[in-house]
C-alpha cells in the first residue's frame, strides 16, 4: 500500500513528465537547465548556511565554506546526481555545545573525524542498511522535514527589537512580507505555464528582487543576515591538541555527527532515487560524504550533509546530473568571492516563498488519505517519524521508527505460528506448522503441543514453516524433551541441514526428505561443547 503512493509523490515532484528521458545527454539545452538550476539552488543555499552557522555558533563564513565543499564534493563523487549537499540545521543543533564548550577548533577536528567515520561507513558498506528503513518511515521523514522546513523559515518573519532580542513583525513591514512571499508563491506556480526556459524558482527569486530593488523597498535582504563576503577557503589544520583527552572530546560528537549526516543523506537519497527512478550508490554517497566532510573541516567549514529542501529545488527546476550541483557550488563560491554585495540586495521574502514552495512539494499530502486504508501499525509510524523529526532531530525519528516497525513485525509474526493436526492414522497425530518460528513465537510454538494426550507416534511438519534463529531452536529442543520424558516416539520432518547439524538433543528424531529446504540459520554452535551459543 505504500509504495505506490511514494511512486506517486515521486512523478508529482518530476514535473509531470511521463516519458522516459535520456537527462543525462549533455545537449545545449540540457547544460543551460543544469546551470541555471545549480544558480537558483546556490540562491537559497547563502541564508540557510549563514541560518545554521548562526545556530553553531560560528561565523557564517565558516557555513558558507561547507556549503561549499562538501557541496562540491558530494556533486563529483555522490551517489546520486541531483542531490545537493550542504550545511544543515539538524548537525548545527549538535555543534552548539561543542562550540560553546571547546571552541571553533573543537569542531573543525570534530569534523574531520566524523568525515573518517563516513569513509569507513562507506569502506563497510553500512549503507545498505538503510533498506532496513521501512516506506512508513520514508513518507513520516519526507513529512517532519517539510514542517522542520517551514518552521526554519518562520525566523525570516522576526526582526531585532529595542533590546536587541528577535521579535514577530507586525504592521506594514509584516504586510510586505507576507505579500512578497506570497508573489514569489505565485510567480512560482504560474511561470511554468507560459515557459520553461528558466526554472520557477529562480524567475520567483528574480523578478521579487527586481521590484524591491526598483521601489526601493524596506524590507529584510539576505545582507540584513550577516555579509557573505570572504576569500577562498584557506587550508587549516584545527589547532587542538593531539591527545588522548582531546579524542574523547570529539570521539562522541563525531559519532552522533556522522551518523545524523548519513542518515539523511541515504534518506535524500533514496526520496531522489524514487524521483529519479534510480537506485544504488548508498555506500558511494558514504564515501562522498565522508571526503567531504575530511576536507571541509580542514579547510575551516562547519560540516555538512545531504539537504532535503534544496534537492527539491534542485530536481523541480530541471537539474538531473552532476553538473546542477557543481554549479550551484561554483556560484556560492562566486558570490562570496565577488558578489557579495549584490546577492546581499535579495529580499529573504522571495527565499521564504521558494522554501514554502518547497515545503507544499515535499510533503506527502496523499499520506493524509491513507490513514484508513494502511495497517493500523504504519499509520502510527508515520505519525510517530513525523512528531519526533520535528520534536527532536531526524536520527532520533528514524531510529524510534525503525525499532517500532520492527516490534510490530515481529509481534504480527508471533501470533502467525499454529498447527493443523492430523489424527487420521491411527495412533499417530500429525502436528503440521505454520508461520515463522522464532523468539517472538517460541513460547506460542510450545503450547500447541499436548505430550500427555498424545498418542505415542508424533509426527512434526515444518513444510509450511521457518526455523529463524537459535531462540526456534531451544523451542523445538524443549519440545523434543517433553515427548522424551514421556517415553513417546518423535518425528521431525521438513527441517533444512542447518537445522539438522545444529539440533543437539531432538537431532536424531529427525527424518530426512528429498524435499528438506536448503535455508541457512545465522546462529552460532559449539563444536567443542555441543551446544547452541556460547563461543567457538
Amino acid at each position: 500500500m505504500i509504495r505506490p503512493t511514494l511512486s506517486a509523490f515521486a512523478d508529482r515532484l518530476s514535473l509531470g513528465d511521463r516519458k522516459p528521458r535520456d537527462f543525462t545527454a549533455f545537449t545545449p539545452a540540457r547544460i543551460k537547465t543544469e546551470i541555471l538550476s545549480g544558480l537558483t539552488v546556490a540562491l537559497a543555499l547563502v541564508p540557510e548556511a549563514v541560518a545554521f552557522a548562526f545556530v553553531a555558533g560560528v561565523h557564517p563564513l565558516v557555513g558558507l565554506y561547507a556549503a561549499f565543499i562538501v557541496g562540491l564534493i558530494t556533486a563529483l563523487f555522490g551517489g546520486r546526481p541531483g542531490m545537493i549537499s550542504g550545511a544543515t540545521g539538524a548537525l548545527a543543533v549538535v555543534m552548539v555545545a561543542l562550540v560553546a564548550q571547546h571552541g571553533v577548533e573543537y569542531l573543525f577536528a570534530t569534523v574531520v573525524l566524523m568525515g573518517i567515520l563516513q569513509i569507513l561507513a562507506g569502506i563497510f558498506r553500512l549503507g545498505k542498511f538503510i533498506r532496513l528503513v521501512p516506506h512508513p518511515v520514508m513518507l513520516g521523514f519526507v513529512n517532519g522535514l517539510a514542517i522542520v522546513i517551514f518552521l526554519a523559515q518562520m525566523t525570516q518573519f522576526k526582526v531585532p527589537g529595542s533590546d536587541g532580542a528577535k521579535v514577530w513583525m507586525s504592521g506594514t513591514p509584516l504586510v510586505m512580507m507576507i505579500g512578497l512571499v506570497c508573489l514569489t508563491m505565485a510567480i512560482i506556480y504560474l511561470f511554468p505555464k507560459f515557459t520553461k526556459s528558466i526554472p520557477a524558482p529562480l524567475a520567483g527569486i528574480g523578478i521579487v528582487a527586481a521590484l524591491v530593488i526598483a521601489f526601493g523597498l524596506d524590507v529584510p535582504r539576505v545582507g540584513d543576515l550577516a555579509s557573505i563576503q570572504g576569500g577562498l577557503p584557506p587550508f587549516h589544520i584545527p589547532q587542538v591538541p593531539l591527545t588522548f583527552e582531546t579524542f574523547q572530546i570529539i570521539l562522541p560528537y563525531a559519532l552522533i555527527l556522522a551518523a545524523i549526516g548519513l542518515i539523511e543523506s541515504l534518506l535524500t537519497l533514496n526520496l531522489v532515487g524514487e524521483i529519479t527512478g534510480k537506485s544504488g550508490g548508498a555506500s558511494k554517497e558514504c564515501l562522498a560524504q565522508g571526503a567531504a566532510n575530511t576536507v571541509t573541516g580542514l579547510f575551516g567549514g562547519m560540516g555538512g550533509c545531504a539537504m532535503i529542501g534544496q534537492s527539491m529545488i534542485n530536481v523541480k527546476s530541471g537539474g538531473r546530473t552532476r553538473l546542477s550541483g557543481i554549479a550551484a557550488a561554483l556560484f556560492l563560491l562566486a558570490f562570496i568571492l565577488v558578489a557579495s554585495q549584490l546577492i546581499e540586495q535579495i529580499p529573504l521574502a522571495a527565499l521564504v516563498g521558494v522554501m514554502f514552495m518547497v515545503v507544499i512539494g515535499t510533503f506527502a499530502w496523499h499520506s493524509l488519505r491513507i490513514f484508513g486504508k494502511i495497517p493500523f501499525t504504519d499509520a502510527v509510524v508515520i505519525v510517530l517519524v513525523t512528531a519526533v523529526t520535528v520534536a527532536t532531530d531526524l536520527a532520533v525519528a528514524v531510529i524510534v521508527g525503525v525499532i517500532v516497525s520492527a516490534l510490530a513485525y515481529a509481534w504480527q509474526n508471533a501470533t502467525r505460528i499454529h498447527a493443523r493436526v492430523d489424527k487420521s492414522l491411527e495412533g499417530t497425530k500429525v502436528y503440521g506448522i505454520e508461520g515463522p518460528l522464532f523468539f517472538g513465537s517460541a513460547d506460542g510454538f510450545s503450547e500447541i503441543f499436548t505430550p500427555d494426550d498424545d498418542p505415542d507416534l508424533v509426527i512434526v511438519d515444518f513444510m509450511n514453516s521457518r526455523v529463524v534463529d537459535q531462540s526456534a531452536l531451544q523451542a523445538i529442543e524443549a519440545m523434543a524433551t517433553r515427548y522424551e520424558k514421556r517415553g513417546k516416539q518423535l518425528q521431525l520432518r521438513h527441517l533444512s541441514r542447518d537445522c539438522h547439524k545444529l539440533l543437539n538433543r531432538a537431532g536424531q528424531l529427525i527424518v530426512d526428505s528429498d524435499d528438506d529446504p536448503d535455508y541457512g540459520l545465522p546462529v552460532d554452535y559449539n563444536v567443542r561443547t555441543g551446544r547452541l551459543g556460547g563461543g567457538h
